[in-house]
């Protein structure tokens, strides 16, 4: 006959209601974690802040901080920021669209600087509104390439500066040029280039003895005078009749603050190869 094996375990002492607190010591990996922390954390006092004291807290050997952390890559950013700033003030917009990462950097930076600046009117995706530009179609009253856009945005339109985009267009009600029944004559014609109503021939001649000079004998417009093209089927203003007979009446004359004295010539620049890099660019 074999011995019994002794499978009681020892308990505490402790009893309530008949339950016992059993006395099994914690598992060997528990007790290595365990004091691996302490010793991890007293590594963390001694190196990292972590006290409080008077006036503030221990700084640790290290004397690191999450300032001074943000600090160091602030101006590890800066430093690559510099780096391709003093490039773009260097080289022209051409030059720029050629190298890889600088257009890449530039868009960038321009499409920040438009936020802040141009979003308001143009909308957070430059997509605009009634009264300001769609800027990613290629539909351009002064023209849709860098140089146009630069000079666009560098001087503004009709916005005060010297060198500022000008035109005029007459208002023909206002200053008597036309009498209501000719306006409304030749809103029907300029409806009728895009389809909207049949040919009006007392309209059409209208505008040829008083619109082409701008417009041009098609009415394609023209860049130059920033007349726009009436045969698109694309409106600033809006293009129903009612919009197209108060331009007539009034006519609209709209306005672009110069950012030249706002914005430093590099961010005129970045902000020129996004708008470009929109998809209207020419």
């Amino acid at each position: 006959m074999t011995e019994e094996k002794n499978t009681e375990t020892k308990t505490t002492g402790h009893e309530w209601d008949g339950i016992s607190e059993y006395n099994i010591p914690a598992p060997r990996w528990w007790l290595i974690v365990w004091i691996i922390c302490i010793i991890w954390a007293f590594g963390y006092w001694i190196f990292y802040p972590t006290w409080p004291i008077f006036g503030g807290n221990s700084k640790g050997i290290l004397g690191w901080s999450q300032q001074l952390e943000l600090q160091e890559s602030q101006a590890e950013i800066n430093a690559r920021k510099s780096f391709h700033l003093e490039k773009i003030s260097k080289m022209n917009l051409q030059e720029i669209r050629k190298d890889h990462d600088l257009m890449r950097f530039a868009v960038n930076g321009g499409r920040a600087a438009f936020k802040e600046n141009c979003a308001a009117c143009h909308g957070s995706g430059a997509q605009g509104a009634k009264n300001y530009p769609n800027l990613n179609d290629d539909d351009w009253l002064w023209g849709g390439k860098l140089e146009d856009i630069y000079q666009t945005i560098k001087y503004g339109i009709r916005s005060g500066h010297n060198k500022a985009r000008e035109n005029q267009m007459p208002a023909f009600g206002i200053d008597k040029v036309l009498k209501k029944d000719q306006i409304e004559a030749v809103a029907e014609y300029v409806m009728s280039l895009t389809g909207k109503t049949k040919q009006n021939a007392e309209g059409e001649k209208i505008f040829k003895d008083n619109c082409v000079a701008c417009h041009g004998e098609q009415a394609k417009g023209n860049r130059n005078l920033g007349a726009p093209n009436l045969t698109d089927a694309i409106w600033l203003y809006g293009g129903n009749k009612e919009d197209i007979r108060f331009t007539v009446y009034y006519a609209r004359n709209g306005v672009m603050p110069y950012w030249s004295g706002r914005l430093d010539d590099n961010t005129i620049k970045q902000l020129t190869l996004y708008v470009h890099s929109l998809g209207g660019g020419e």
